[in-house]
């Protein structure tokens, strides 16, 4: 992740700034976040009746897509010189394109927006991502993500 100052980040804005390495939506993964989140559907958790689906098979719920989001920003978003933590603040536009198999890997593409001091120290960065899945065309989801970077 690029370590860069305030003064900077004007010049990063329309620019993409980062990809993720890829994850793997395992069925593993899948189960467990129905788990998590009680929402057993069978076009997630049932493989054999999955097969019976135009998707030919279980896919991952579109929430754990985006719940991997932050780990896929991780390491790859820009850095403010100072910094001490940063806050998922939110997400907007969340738009699901494409449901991702099991066994599929996911990456998201991150291009900053903007970036406002909201309070001395307090940078609200907003990216617009776009989680690949590998080998297909059409993203699994585009989103607009927002952070706040707390500088001390």
């Amino acid at each position: 992740m690029p370590i860069i100052k305030a003064e900077e980040l004007e010049s990063w804005k329309g620019k993409e700034v980062g990809v993720s390495e890829w994850f793997e939506a395992s069925q593993d993964r899948i189960n467990k976040f129905a788990d998590c989140t009680e929402d057993h559907q069978f076009i997630h958790v049932d493989e054999e009746k999955a097969k019976n689906t135009p998707f030919g098979g279980t896919i991952a719920h579109g929430l754990l897509t985006l719940s991997l989001m932050p780990a896929m920003s991780y390491g790859v978003t820009l850095g403010l010189e100072g910094a001490v933590m940063g806050i998922n603040y939110g997400y907007d536009k969340v738009r699901f394109l494409n449901p991702v198999r099991a066994g599929s890997k996911v990456r998201a593409r991150h291009v900053l927006v903007d970036a406002v001091e909201k309070q001395p120290g307090r940078w609200l960065m907003t990216y617009d991502v776009t989680v690949e899945i590998d080998g297909v065309e059409t993203p699994a989801l585009i989103a607009r993500s927002l952070a706040m970077i707390v500088v001390g």
